[in-house]
């Protein structure tokens, strides 16, 4: 890959003329071949970068390397971590009426701005975001390619519980809408389990010092914490934990999985830290999960994560359905309503809310590579792939 052309994966907002790159590879299209328009609106800046950024190269990497039959255009677009930029970058992707589907952003309380506006255009929507309001409320345009906090929570809690024995834990969230989400499921996984939090403690995303909270865990009992923080407070929190010599497992949401959240940690701060995910690339896999790991590495020069696995599965289900025949915005969601696509990470399906993905891993670092390891695959966990 050219430098100029990773210049244009690095910009933000940047126009990426991928149609030029197809007709210069294809200067005599088939004769069935098919346009798509699908704009990439994600947070690069402000306390989601990390994830955002993940997310980004996933679907950049599925839009750059389409079936033969498709050409692609795309822009990407910073979305930061305000609603209204969100919801401003959607209205900009569609004022033509030419987007096919739209990779959109993974940050909770921006879906939920973007929801409305892809219901009047009639426009699908792709995402990673966890939070589970945004497939609750009735839109048919939205597709989740990542384990909603439905099966997420379940994973992270049935292993604390289950593996590690735990009885007493903390839960430490963040007040986001994200944190929040999974907050109440990891309550109500904890109350299906006859468990009750000895302590609840919500972190506004400014929150730099985590020894505060952390005294509280310990004074209130506590024999673990279970974390739904995102990735820079997850690694503060961590390291805190670390340094503090607290002693007690930390089963940690998906934030903990990303090799970029990790890269902030030594690896003896990591020790016996677990984590729930959709996947972890880095851990090993198939061979074709192994050959897409160096694509993407040739691509960005960085490791991925969940978030950009899935969000190049959801990206690469949708030029599935054009490629099968789907033409218009409407063909495109009712083919990812009514079909199943074998992606990377997992199997996705439709449970007639826009929930794609119904399998979750916990993955566990043995405090001396910040590589983790998968310690349990939690399959199917809905069912809807029965």
């Amino acid at each position: 890959m050219s430098s100029s052309l990773k210049r244009l994966f690095s910009a933000i907002s940047t126009r990426i003329i991928a149609a030029f790159l197809c007709c210069a590879a294809f200067a005599v299209p088939p004769a069935d071949a098919a346009d798509a328009n699908i704009p990439v609106l994600v947070p690069i800046t402000g306390f989601l970068s990390l994830e955002g950024t993940s997310q980004r190269n996933g679907a950049v990497l599925a839009l750059e390397n389409p079936p033969a039959e498709i050409s692609v255009t795309y822009d990407v677009a910073d979305t930061s971590t305000a609603p209204e930029v969100a919801v401003n970058a959607l209205e900009r992707a569609l004022a033509d009426g030419d987007a096919t589907a739209v990779a959109a952003s993974m940050f909770g309380p921006q879906m939920l701005a973007m929801i409305p506006l892809a219901d009047r255009h009639g426009v699908p929507l792709v995402t990673v975001s966890g939070t589970a309001k945004i497939t609750e409320l009735g839109s048919p345009w939205v597709f989740r390619f990542f384990p909603g906090d439905t099966v997420a929570k379940v994973a992270q809690v049935d292993y604390a519980v289950n593996e590690l024995g735990i009885t007493k834990p903390a839960m430490i969230y963040q007040t986001t809408a994200y944190g929040q989400s999974g907050a109440a499921h990891i309550g109500e996984n904890l109350r299906r389990l006859g468990i009750a939090p000895v302590l609840e403690e919500g972190l506004d995303v400014k929150v730099k010092d985590m020894t505060p909270v952390l005294a509280k865990a310990r004074a209130a009992g506590a024999d673990a914490l279970l974390l739904q923080l995102h990735s820079g407070p997850t690694a503060l929190l961590v390291r805190a934990a670390a340094a503090g010599n607290l002693g007690l497992p930390i089963v940690a949401g998906s934030a903990m999985h990303q090799p970029s959240t990790a890269a902030l940690l030594d690896p003896g701060e990591l020790d016996g830290v677990c984590a729930e995910s959709a996947s972890s690339p880095i851990s090993g896999g198939t061979p074709e999960m192994d050959a897409w790991l160096e694509r993407y590495r040739a691509a960005f020069g960085t490791e991925p994560d969940a978030f950009a696995l899935g969000q190049y599965d959801g990206t690469m289900m949708v030029l599935s359905a054009i490629a099968a025949g789907a033409r218009s915005p409407a063909e495109v969601r009712d083919y990812l309503a009514g079909n199943s696509h074998d992606g990377l990470a997992m199997t996705y399906r439709s449970d007639g809310s826009g929930n794609m993905a119904h399998s979750a891993i916990i993955v566990c670092y043995d405090g001396e590579t910040r590589i983790p390891r998968v310690v349990k695959v939690f399959d199917n966990v809905t069912g809807a792939l029965d």
